[in-house]
């Protein structure tokens, strides 16, 4: 990681201060320090966005895949720096900031392979008898400047889901970096700008919340993508104006172990559902529904497993926990433990806190409106609950106010088919964890998990137009 790195205005590196500290997750110290952006070089860089747009259009979709193409192959060229920095601004374990690069690299190869398929239709308009002679065409055309704002918790891949369908459509762009985690980011942008994009076509700038209104108001941006919180999120919403917004929102995602289940395949899958990463995953499992004739024998072995779990230093590659983004969210989410042990709930393992440290937690007996049951965790913690009836067990998952993905470890068709009819949520996994994900596949969820779909060729659909030509024939 370099002493200083630069923001990324109209495509071009601004060493303008170092405002920004960027810290070690795991030690506290300051590993390195940014340019940060004022709400001027916002403006300027919406401007530039605005302004490179026709010839951002104009670019052939071979030279957007050629684009794609050079940050796959620079991308590969610097995996472990890239992983490196993963793991000091990040405190992801090294082992998960390796598979982070890994689906960066897929994320701009889709894009790449998508770029040159973003096609139209010939449609029949001769319905009746008026319409004898007149044929229609639609094609799909950029929607025009967009505004990215993604998050802390995987700095490379969120920030990928949103700028790589952005050159593969053709449109312009602005990015606003999680303060916490803009080294990713910034990488990304070193590598842009290697390019031929259009000069103003991208910017990367790191600021603070409250000096970037201008990416959500702004009436220059035609389309806005947030990954974040749900508060935060629909609050976007509501100030954005005319424009589409697609958001990334949170989930308390559930698991449905069933009767049938192979045992030491779905605790291994949990173990890396509800602990990789440390728990800040939107989808990481935090909700188990477990069928209470294989309750006690799943609940031994798996908390006899999380008890091996390494902690630690992330730079180390046998640990599994590293520490949560900052203090302040170990003690919210200690607290939540707390508040729920007070209320009844059993600890079975974990539950301490050493700073930014939290130990990974199984808990059984929590209430079921308990925070750390009924809001997002974000943290190493499970809650396992035993069912009786499947179809109770989905109306339980359903009993959120998320609804992102959900995994169902069953042997039974007719079973997943049903989940898969009944649940309220963006994806229903079948024998396996709803963390789960591949970087071509349409995700996003419904009620407070958000609006819209991630996923190269779903997120070109958002960021283009379809525009219709009618062609009259006399007769």
């Amino acid at each position: 990681m370099k002493d200083k790195y630069p923001f990324y205005l109209a495509n071009e590196a601004v060493f303008k201060n170092q405002d920004l500290e960027v810290t070690n997750k795991y030690t506290g110290e300051v590993a390195t320090r940014v340019a940060k952006a004022n709400a001027d070089d916002i403006d300027k860089a919406i401007a530039a966005a605005e302004k490179a747009q026709p010839a951002m259009t104009a670019m052939a979709p071979y030279e957007r895949q050629a684009v794609l193409d050079h940050c796959v192959k620079r991308f590969k060229e610097r995996e472990d720096e890239l992983a490196k920095a993963l793991c000091i601004e990040a405190g992801k374990p090294i082992k998960d900031a390796k598979g982070e690069v890994a689906r960066l690299i897929d994320t701009f190869r889709i894009a790449s392979e998508e770029s040159v398929r973003i096609n139209g239709e010939v449609i029949n308009l001769e319905i009746s008898a008026r319409a004898k002679g007149y044929q229609g065409m639609t094609k799909k055309v950029p929607i025009g400047p967009c505004s990215f704002i993604s998050p802390f918790n995987f700095p490379l891949n969120l920030a990928a889901h949103k700028v790589a369908p952005a050159i593969a459509a053709g449109c312009t762009f602005v990015l606003k970096p999680a303060s916490r985690t803009p080294i990713g980011a910034l990488i990304i942008g070193e590598i842009l700008a290697e390019t031929d994009l259009p000069k103003g076509a991208f910017s990367i700038l790191p600021c603070s919340r409250d000096g970037a209104d201008l990416f959500t108001t702004d009436e220059r941006l035609k389309l806005l993508s947030f990954t974040g919180s749900p508060d935060v999120g629909w609050e976007l919403k509501a100030k954005a104006g005319k424009k589409p917004v697609i958001l990334e929102l949170g989930g308390n995602a559930a698991c449905i172990i069933d009767e049938d289940a192979d045992l030491e395949d779905a605790i291994e899958r949990v173990i890396v559902g509800a602990y990789y990463q440390s728990g800040q995953s939107c989808i990481g499992v935090q909700r188990i529904l477990i069928h209470r004739s294989i309750y006690d024998n799943f609940k031994q072995r798996f908390v006899d497993k999380v008890k091996t779990l390494k902690s630690g230093d992330p730079s180390d590659e046998d640990t599994f926990i590293g520490p949560m983004i900052s203090e302040s969210e170990a003690k919210r989410l200690h607290g939540w433990i707390e508040d729920a042990k007070n209320q009844g709930a059993t600890l079975l393992c974990g539950g301490e806190r050493n700073g930014a440290m939290l130990e990974a937690t199984v808990m059984e007996n929590v209430p079921k409106d308990a925070d750390v049951s009924a809001e997002e965790a974000f943290g190493p913690v499970a809650i396992l609950y035993p069912f009786d009836d499947f179809d109770a067990a989905l109306d339980e998952i359903n009993n959120s106010r998320y609804g992102l993905q959900a995994g169902i470890f069953t042997r039974d068709l007719y079973k997943a088919n049903r989940a898969w009819d009944k649940l309220d949520v963006g994806g229903v996994v079948i024998g396996d964890v709803p963390s789960w994900r591949v970087d071509n596949m349409p995700y996003g969820g419904v009620k407070d998990s958000g609006l819209g779909r991630e996923g190269i060729r779903y997120a070109i659909e958002d960021m283009t137009e379809t525009r219709l030509l009618v062609i009259r024939t006399p007769q």
